[in-house]
């Protein structure tokens, strides 16, 4: 079984990994794939997207007679990440009660 991944914690993957450096578009999806299953099929739509939002911008770079065409998150792009971060965090904790049981005291009525 593999649990679904939704498009905002596909946004928040890739502005995450973006926060610390620039990539092109074959390198940030093979980042991507490190820890998740995902294809570029699926990938570049998601940039399309990010872009689109202006969350991120891009710049081509040569390289070896063609163009790469590299991401670049934008200050938009790094509050939008606070925010799915915050998002997270807080729907992690709430999974992280149920799967490891509720801290001392929250549940009064067993």
């Amino acid at each position: 079984m593999k649990i679904q991944i939704t498009a905002d914690l596909l946004d928040g993957m890739v502005l995450a990994i973006l926060e610390h450096k620039d990539y092109y578009g074959y390198a940030l999806t093979q980042r991507m794939q490190s820890a998740i299953t995902i294809s570029e099929s699926t990938m570049y739509p998601v940039l399309r997207r990010l872009k689109k939002d202006s969350y991120l911008t891009t710049y081509d770079q040569p390289y070896q007679g063609r163009n790469r065409r590299y991401y670049q998150i934008t200050e938009a792009g790094k509050k939008h990440l606070q925010r799915i971060r915050k998002l997270w965090n807080d729907y992690k904790n709430s999974l992280d009660g149920i799967f490891y049981g509720l801290s001392e005291g929250e549940d009064k009525d067993e």
